[in-house]
């Protein structure tokens, strides 16, 4: 009897412990996404525009659209209804007016909103207005969100073109509505599609959207970028020819559990902690630049440690969860692999720290950049 009256009485407390968690894990989050976008906002570098669709399961578009080059970040969430900071269960219920949505940041230097459109279209059924595959319901319904007027015009005149084509059979009943508060999902639900991928497969083949898609567009599913308003495109994705497997094979045995298996390295007793000389840091697989000893700072952990990545598109975020924890790591693009965790309490004008695994990088020294074809970083140095 004593027994049971003590595991109710700890009941309350552990709930109390969880939520306390799940605070300060949204806080952090909250904190990181801020210090994103001031980082977006100073880098001359690279240029960040923001669109939002609802294709059904958010989870799938999300996968549909980060995949995407020139697209840099893609978060799952919910728009288009009144209620405030919404949740997962209480979206799903129909009754607080939201749909599954994701918002897409991308360079449009490299990605067009015209060619995101096209990859939205590819994605889902126009035609049907009582949600999506496998999910049924308001909010699972189709939605284009514009954000300014020439969103509005392109996404109008490309579901004409839809209807004009005559593709689809029935008509194309997809909303475009101008775009209201966009609330994150839950953590959980950021890159489902990588962290649960089992789950996540055997929901897509159960869906049937996949047959759907194929049989609907055959040879066309498929988006080209065409990369033909892009200014330093080719610089970019000269990054992107490289034979990862190869190269994995000339990785130490900490490279390799460090960038594939997002082991952390020792602190103070890595190759790079200390390292105060100038230069940039750059992926140790695929070799693109990532960070500058300009934003290197001594955070007093034995890890090295950055303000910021010395360009937005060579660092992707993502969101992963444990059992009352959730944290942000840092992975370069191109190689995905895996760098570090990115915390809320570096300094000013970011307020993050990039706390990064120096076996993750490959240091060029500021004199050897021009020889090395980091040429363009020399600029840097000389402010």
């Amino acid at each position: 009897m004593n027994l049971k009256k003590s595991a109710l009485f700890l009941i309350p407390i552990a709930l109390v412990v969880i939520a306390g968690f799940s605070i300060n894990s949204s806080n952090q989050q909250a904190e990181v996404a801020k210090g994103q976008g001031t980082i977006t906002s100073e880098n001359s570098n690279s240029s960040t525009d923001t669109a939002i669709f609802a294709g059904g399961c958010f989870w799938h578009m999300e996968e549909a659209f980060e995949k995407l080059k020139g697209v840099k970040s893609v978060y799952t969430g919910y728009t288009g209804g009144p209620e405030k900071n919404p949740t997962y269960y209480e979206v799903g219920s129909g009754a607080t007016g939201h749909l599954e949505a994701v918002e897409v940041h991308y360079d449009p230097n490299v990605v067009s909103y015209e060619e995101l459109l096209q990859t939205f279209w590819r994605n889902i059924d126009p035609t049907d207005a009582n949600g999506q595959f496998g999910d049924r319901g308001t909010p699972y319904e189709s939605g284009i969100f514009y954000t300014n007027n020439e969103q509005k015009e392109a996404a109008e005149a490309s579901e004409k073109e839809l209807e004009d084509s005559k593709r689809f059979d029935k008509p194309i009943v997809t909303k475009i509505d101008a775009a209201s508060t966009f609330y994150k999902a839950e953590s959980e639900h950021q890159d489902y599609y990588e962290k649960s991928s089992l789950s996540y497969q055997m929901s897509e083949l159960l869906s049937g959207r996949d047959a759907f898609l194929d049989d609907a567009w055959g040879e066309d599913r498929e988006v080209k970028i065409s990369d033909k308003n892009a200014t330093t495109s080719d610089e970019k994705a000269a990054y992107d020819d490289f034979n990862k497997e190869e190269k994995l094979k000339t990785l130490t045995k900490l490279q390799y559990n460090v960038t594939q298996n997002g082991i952390d390295e020792t602190p103070f007793k890595n190759e790079y902690w200390n390292n105060k000389a100038e230069g940039i840091y750059v992926d140790i697989v695929s070799g693109e630049p990532l960070f500058s000893s300009k934003d290197k700072f001594d955070a007093g952990t034995g890890w090295p440690s950055f303000t910021k990545p010395i360009d937005g598109d060579f660092v992707v975020l993502k969101e992963e969860s444990g059992f009352l924890s959730s944290r942000t790591t840092a992975r370069s693009r191109n190689a995905d692999s895996y760098l570090g965790d990115v915390f809320s309490d570096g300094p000013k004008p970011t307020g993050l720290r990039y706390c990064i695994n120096s076996a993750a990088l490959k240091f060029i020294p500021k004199d050897q950049l021009e020889e090395s074809g980091y040429g363009d970083y020399l600029k840097l140095f000389n402010k």
